[in-house]
């Protein structure tokens, strides 16, 4: 096995996290990646405070593993987040805060329950400020990634957080989908990494059957990134854009941002028709440029093994083919 600051800290077998993504990860996705070996992670932003107790109370009777749950600190209300750390679990992982946030409190009552935080960047100013905070984990996002994100992409992004933060375990995200990427990021120094994408093409992910095949047909090449999906939403992220399939919804409404605010109502209803039906091309499905590396959909315990096997296999034979004796 693979062992890293992260697999010690957090007594998991694997350094694999799914990212904790808000409507697209589900107690029966957490607990499969986490009874994996993984570190399952669900996303609370969306849920109420008896949902995330539901949520938590499932995901406890399919695995004794450890698993966290997801914050967004922009979105989230103190019901939520009162919530969440009576829940107990053993990562409280948040991201997108605005400037004023007091990480520092929120992590120190994320401590006081004795769980450790978990905090994602999209800068290096961001990470420094995360570690200066007394954060736990860091996880360093590249704009390759699917959903809201940064404009840095995740190679310099890594090794400038990585650099800047010795002492603390750092976790790469974006653009990483399969087990050369997992091997690739911990030679680059990381202690593991986070996978959104390529969780969301399994079989307990919450998604349609249309939206998961458009992610396995995807040649990674039909993304963008834009504002659509969240002025659809009627939500402000500081600092974030969402990249998305690009399909026949977003082409509908590129360059007419302000026309699409005058039919939010219609357009609402169109969206959960489309998800309904799980068609994918004229939904919003965020989805990274690394969907073009993901060629099937599969059980999501399988993958974390599987992930993490060929990456151990891969780190093997390149460091013997590459380096002498």
């Amino acid at each position: 096995m693979i062992k890293t600051r992260l697999t010690e800290l957090l007594g998991i077998r694997h350094p694999i996290v799914l990212g904790g993504m808000a409507r697209a990860t589900s107690a029966d996705l957490v607990a499969a990646v986490s009874a994996a070996g993984g570190l399952g992670t669900l996303g609370v932003s969306a849920m109420t405070p008896d949902e995330i107790r539901t949520a938590v109370e499932r995901i406890r009777s399919r695995t004794d593993r450890p698993f966290g749950l997801n914050a967004l600190l922009f979105l989230v209300s103190e019901a939520q987040v009162d919530a969440a750390l009576a829940a107990r679990p053993r990562v409280v992982a948040s991201a997108w805060r605005r400037p004023e946030y007091d990480l520092r409190a929120f992590g120190e009552r994320v401590h006081a329950i004795g769980a450790l935080h978990m905090h994602q960047a999209d800068t290096l100013d961001e990470a420094k400020r995360a570690a200066e905070a007394g954060v736990d984990v860091v996880v360093a996002q590249g704009t390759e990634g699917g959903g809201h994100v940064g404009v840095m992409a995740t190679l310099p992004l890594a090794r400038m957080v990585i650099r800047a933060l010795p002492n603390t375990p750092v976790v790469l995200a974006g653009g990483i989908a399969d087990s050369a990427g997992v091997a690739a990021a911990l030679v680059l120094g990381a202690d593991g990494v986070l996978l959104g994408t390529r969780f969301l093409a399994t079989n307990e992910a919450p998604f349609p059957d249309g939206y998961k095949r458009a992610i396995v047909e995807s040649d990674g090449h039909n993304t963008l990134i834009t504002e659509i999906p969240d002025i659809a939403a009627g939500q402000v992220w500081p600092g974030a854009y969402a990249r998305v399939l690009r399909n026949a919804f977003i082409e509908e409404w590129l360059g007419r941002e302000g026309e699409l605010r005058r039919h939010l109502n219609e357009v609402r209803q169109s969206l959960q028709a489309a998800r309904a039906a799980g068609d994918a091309q004229h939904g919003t499905l965020l989805m990274g440029e690394d969907a073009g590396l993901i060629d099937s959909i599969e059980p999501a315990g399988a993958l974390v093994e599987r992930l993490a096997t060929e990456a151990e296999a891969i780190l093997r034979r390149r460091a013997r083919d590459l380096v002498d004796g």
